[in-house]
């Protein structure tokens, strides 16, 4: 007779309750030649073989979920140890609709991130294939059908990502040690999909302390017929005061 462990009512039994399985998916955007590029996989193995998904898969009976989405995200991906510790995923959203798989019932615990620098991928465990595609709805340039309810938890994570830019100073690792306001002004219009003023946007940067700081020297020339543009460098701040916020109504051309 198995004993019943402490803490444990004696009337307790576990096979009263519908098993159901976890799983952990990842929305990893990054920037790719001033356009905003998400991860996906070729799924190997049905449901939805051969259709794009974003990495993920079941956690293991001994592992956290946050344990699951690196092993998920370094299998499915071909991403090195070294480069998945810089990585920080923060949870996005639990995702639990009773159909959300065919299989069986699955509750989703989602990731998302949004990372300067990574390499390409390639596909492994049950993925077939792995790349950076550029994520640009209206374009069809992520597939229109994702696998499961990845579609949602994608543009989920699209908002998530474009929050974290009004609130931390992220955007300055997507641009060179030494940049422009131009260039640091393309990061957000890329993940934000939007234009921005110029003039507002360039008087918010400068007021926002510790956000950049100027680099002693020339003006670099930016190939337009203006004056030259001065230089900057990422600041000491790591939260922006107060936070530059994302302009409604103004889309990117």
């Amino acid at each position: 007779m198995t004993p019943q462990r402490p803490g444990v009512p004696e009337n307790y039994d576990p096979a009263d309750f519908v098993p159901f399985a976890v799983t952990v998916d990842l929305a990893v955007f990054t920037v790719r030649e001033n356009r905003l590029h998400v991860l996906l996989v070729e799924r190997g193995e049905e449901p939805y073989r051969g259709r794009w998904a974003l990495p993920g898969g079941f956690v293991r009976p001994r592992e956290s979920a946050e344990e699951a989405a690196r092993r998920e995200l370094a299998e499915e991906t071909g991403l090195s140890a070294d480069t998945l510790a810089g990585l920080r995923p923060e949870q996005l959203c639990t995702y639990s609709d009773p159909d959300r798989d065919p299989r069986m019932r699955v509750v989703s615990v989602a990731y998302t991130a949004l990372v300067p620098d990574l390499p390409e991928p390639r596909g492994g465990g049950d993925a077939v294939r792995a790349r950076w595609t550029r994520y640009a709805p209206h374009e069809n340039d992520v597939p229109g059908r994702l696998a499961f309810d990845h579609g949602l938890i994608l543009a989920d994570g699209r908002r998530r990502i474009g929050a974290k830019l009004e609130y931390t100073c992220l955007a300055t690792a997507f641009c060179p040690p030494e940049f422009t306001l131009g260039e640091l002004r393309q990061v957000y219009e890329t993940v934000w999909g939007v234009a921005l003023d110029p003039p507002n946007f360039r008087r918010k940067v400068l007021t926002s302390p510790g956000f950049v700081e100027p680099v002693e020297g020339p003006p670099r020339r930016t190939g337009g017929r203006g004056k030259p543009a001065a230089l900057y460098r990422a600041g000491t701040a790591t939260a922006l005061h107060p936070p530059l916020l994302r302009p409604e109504g103004r889309t990117t051309p």
